[in-house]
């Protein structure tokens, strides 16, 4: 089997968003975001699918969900001239020519994320070849079926807030995460606001249901360090992203703060960045990006790597390559899942562009044993509301 060709098709969504109001999420803009609202850099609607076709007709998907049109261009211009004519079988070589051929200018960021969607694609290839699901070449069944938590919760008024949670609750959920709406910019006022959002949805779910909260790098150590002893009577499972990834230090701190177990990982990359997070000793939970940190080759390492330290791996959002990923790995307790909502954020986007994306049932998600590959077909006719830049 050689890869015959390749396609990128960054894909921007052309129908009606939910408007976003203000403190809908905390982020890092936030900080510098005076002359006009934050939430304004928070969405995304745009998407990057690649496919790989070869000489057997199989044809391999993977994608990538930032940067899409900067991403399209890395691949098109430095990595599918490494590819094409290639054996996909030798993913491993792939991997590591495409990271050394973009090393002058990547090794993190849009680069990576551009490696990841190629490697994604690859797995789903060598898994149809095989006539196995992917998760059977990383190792097999380790559960039954996926313990999954519902994400969303944004910071809505009370009574939405509070309605929503339920709604969870009533269709089986035992975990679900909530966003933080306010950051230092906020003082004190919002540092309370926050609170509330927590007492509310707590107060709902009751304590025999996980409560998480994602401030999505929109704090800093400070405020940080004055939020969790005012958030920890609640019993968070995690606090994720407090501050800034790259301020390990800052991660070090506020875990051995001990208050509330500290995740994060989103926008960490390669097996590099996480060897450095765990030998700090810096995180209770580790939530990788699939088709950010550098696909599944990078992905099933960081899981060995992190199981060595004992640390879970939780990867961040949904979707087929992360399922694969948590499937395979003792290592992975639970993963998180995106309900289907109308478009806001962009995390739900993929929801439109694929078909094959297992909806929970009463908390869990199945993965088939008789689907090939990722399990996943884009639903050309759902693109037909996007606008497509091939």
């Amino acid at each position: 089997m050689k890869v015959k060709e390749m396609r990128t098709r960054v894909v921007q969504w052309e129908g009606e968003t939910v408007p976003l109001p203000p403190h809908f999420c905390t982020n890092p803009m936030d900080l510098v975001a005076f002359r006009a609202p934050s939430m304004g850099n928070f969405a995304f609607h745009s998407w990057l699918l690649v496919e790989i076709f070869t000489d057997t007709g199989l044809v391999g998907f993977g994608n990538a969900a930032l940067s899409p049109g900067v991403t399209k261009t890395i691949i098109d211009t430095y990595l599918k001239p490494l590819l094409v004519g290639a054996n996909p079988w030798d993913v491993e070589l792939l991997w590591q020519q495409m990271y050394r051929r973009t090393l002058a200018f990547g090794r993190k960021g849009v680069a990576m994320a551009a490696i990841s969607a190629v490697d994604i694609a690859l797995w789903d290839l060598l898994g149809k070849d095989a006539k196995q699901p992917v998760f059977r070449l990383l190792g097999g069944r380790t559960k039954e079926k996926i313990p999954v938590y519902a994400s969303r919760l944004y910071a809505l008024p009370i009574e939405e807030l509070q309605a929503e949670a339920q709604k969870y609750k009533d269709e089986g959920y035992t975990m679900m995460k909530l966003r933080f709406g306010f950051g230092p910019m906020d003082g004190a006022a919002g540092m309370q606001k926050n609170v509330e959002m927590v007492r509310a949805v707590r107060a709902v779910v009751g304590d025999e249901v996980d409560l998480m909260a994602d401030a999505y790098m929109g704090w800093t150590l400070d405020y940080a360090k004055r939020m969790l002893p005012l958030v920890e009577p609640f019993r968070l499972r995690w606090l994720e992203e407090p501050v800034i990834p790259d301020d390990t230090r800052g991660y070090r701190e506020l875990k051995q703060y001990g208050r509330v177990p500290i995740a994060g990982g989103e926008h960490e990359f390669t097996i590099f960045g996480f060897r450095e997070l765990l030998e700090a000793n810096a995180l209770d939970y580790i939530q990788f990006d699939t088709n950010r940190v550098g696909g599944i080759s990078q992905a099933r390492k960081i899981s060995a790597l992190a199981e060595s330290f004992q640390v879970p791996v939780v990867p961040h959002a949904g979707q087929m390559h992360n399922y694969h990923v948590v499937m395979a790995s003792l290592n992975s307790p639970v993963a998180e899942f995106f309900p289907r909502v109308d478009v806001e954020v962009g995390n739900e986007l993929f929801w439109y562009i694929f078909d094959g994306e297992p909806v929970a049932e009463m908390g869990y998600i199945q993965l088939s044993d008789d689907l090939p590959g990722l399990g996943l077909t884009v639903n050309e006719e759902s693109l037909q509301r996007f606008r497509i830049l091939e």
